[in-house]
């Protein structure tokens, strides 16, 4: 598969049972982007990057940082899903651990890109 449009923006999502974990959502059921409803038909594969970024990479201590890079640590890292939406279009979608602001610490969603399957 290669990228067909980078669209990097924020969405809003859908669950049919909420997720027990809050900073863990998992895939959506739904999405919706520029008033548009998709629905997740399919999740085609998952990956989650606990990169440090920004202030955050500079506040621990070296080897503190390098398990928190393999496991994850609080508002830290972004959870990817590849996801076959019903109308057949292939989209990346994440989910942002960082909290918003210190009242609000929910993460956000995303919509990333727009993939090209190249199997079909």
């Amino acid at each position: 598969m290669e990228p067909l449009q980078f669209i990097g923006e924020e969405i809003q999502v859908g669950y049919d049972s909420q997720p027990a974990l809050e900073k863990k959502p998992g895939p959506p059921d739904r999405f919706v982007w520029r008033g548009d409803t998709y629905l997740v038909r399919e999740v085609l594969s998952e990956w989650h990057d606990f990169t440090r970024r920004g202030r955050m990479a500079r506040n621990m201590r070296p080897d503190h940082a390098l398990a928190a890079a393999r496991r994850g640590s609080w508002g830290v890292g972004r959870d990817y899903f590849r996801v076959r939406a019903g109308d057949d279009r292939i989209f990346d979608i994440y989910y942002d651990r960082s909290p918003r602001t210190a009242s609000e610490r929910k993460g956000m969603w995303f919509l990333f890109r727009e993939m090209k399957d190249s199997q079909a």
